[in-house]
């Protein structure tokens, strides 16, 4: 039990959630302004997201004893920001119920897995090694914004990765803090700690509305969110099934969508930093990293108010500079994976270079695009090879 409090995992966890909120949370705000929201019901969507995400990422992380971590649709939340002006919030929460019930569909038929199964290891890392790469390189690019306090963190870091591995991401982010209320760049608190109260939306359905957003929804959350979670996941060595998580993160759309909850996926970015060698060596020990970001999502829904403030108190060298040092051991572990293969590292590269581009087209994604052209190649490489013998 007292593992349980290891700085590692609780400071992984926190970190996680910080980064989450921070690089996304001002879109969901978008969002729900596009909706026409109003105050109470853009809490809601935020008690909605953060203890869908808090209790789906807790029974899921103690089902498998795997770290698994359930996240918002950011794509998602982009779309709905240019597409939901000018739609009722109930054609709204129409859209968002029909999203999540073809993820849901999607996870309890087996498309999902059947369709994952195809990939190889190689391309689902450059794809996880594309999809990290601009947090990592933020890590450097805070120097440029903040010299002081990005290269204390830095210096930190590098450190204690000599030193104590185990705990260079708690040491890391104490010392970006601690530097950053020293120079006084801590922004105003203001610390609401009133629970937030949901507010339910009655849907309706409209068959444009549905094929506009709702179809389109399912598709960037699906090319953009799920199959780079997914690749995280095999990426690190773990096996839980795809099936079951896309259903859970569907089903869990299902019943939050009326409060504002338009669409749950498995995590990708915050999930790779809860499966780094950083929390535990032991890859069977880092699990309750997610446990620890799922209590600090439910946290972030509940109080909304507060942790909201908290997280957008920090100033923004410090987040770029805590997710990139997060993540530089599992972009260096997911190229390694990715280009071992001599037969298979043209189409792994390019899958890498197509992702990393950020190209969207059609409103899909590079992930997604990134797989497709990198299938191409492989499975080129691999009609010409089958010719020549």
């Amino acid at each position: 039990m007292l593992r349980f409090f290891s700085p590692a995992y609780i400071s992984t966890g926190f970190v996680a959630v910080l980064v989450g909120y921070a690089g996304a949370g001002a879109i969901i705000f978008q969002a729900a302004n596009a909706a026409g929201a109003s105050p109470a019901e853009i809490s809601s969507w935020l008690w909605a997201l953060g203890v869908g995400m808090g209790v789906s990422s807790t029974v899921l992380t103690l089902w498998y004893k795997q770290p698994i971590l359930i996240a918002w649709s950011t794509p998602g939340a982009a779309l709905l920001a240019t597409s939901l002006p000018g739609i009722p919030m109930s054609e709204a929460i129409g859209a968002f119920l029909f999203s999540s019930l073809l993820l849901t569909l999607c996870g309890v038929t087996g498309l999902f897995q059947k369709i994952m199964d195809l990939i190889p290891a190689s391309l689902a890392a450059a794809l996880l090694a594309a999809v990290l790469l601009r947090f990592g390189l933020d890590a450097f690019v805070a120097l440029q914004v903040d010299f002081k306090l990005a290269g204390l963190m830095l210096a930190v870091y590098l450190g204690a990765k000599l030193v104590t591995p185990r705990y260079v991401i708690p040491l890391t982010l104490f010392a970006g803090i601690a530097s950053a209320v020293f120079q006084g760049q801590i922004g105003a608190l203001d610390l609401d700690y009133s629970l937030t109260v949901p507010v339910f939306g009655w849907p309706s359905f409209n068959i444009t509305t549905l094929i506009g957003v709702g179809i389109p929804l399912f598709v960037v959350t699906m090319a953009s969110q799920n199959v780079p979670g997914l690749a995280a996941l095999r990426t690190h060595g773990y096996d839980a099934p795809a099936s079951p998580l896309i259903a859970w993160s569907g089903a869990t759309g299902l019943v939050l969508a009326p409060f504002g909850g338009f669409a749950f996926n498995l995590a990708a970015i915050t999930a790779a930093m809860c499966m780094s060698k950083e929390v535990h060596p032991d890859p069977a020990k880092r699990y309750p990293s997610t446990l620890w970001g799922g209590f600090f999502f439910c946290a972030a829904g509940l109080f909304g108010g507060a942790i909201t403030s908290l997280f957008t108190a920090f100033p923004t060298a410090l987040i770029m500079s805590i997710a990139g040092l997060a993540l530089l051991s599992t972009i260096a572990n997911s190229l390694e994976a990715a280009l071992k293969d001599e037969g298979q590292r043209e189409a792994a590269f390019l899958t890498f270079a197509v992702t990393a581009s950020g190209v969207t087209l059609l409103s899909v994604g590079a992930p997604f695009w990134g797989l497709v052209i990198g299938m191409a190649a492989f499975q080129i490489k691999k009609y010409i090879a089958r010719g020549k013998t």
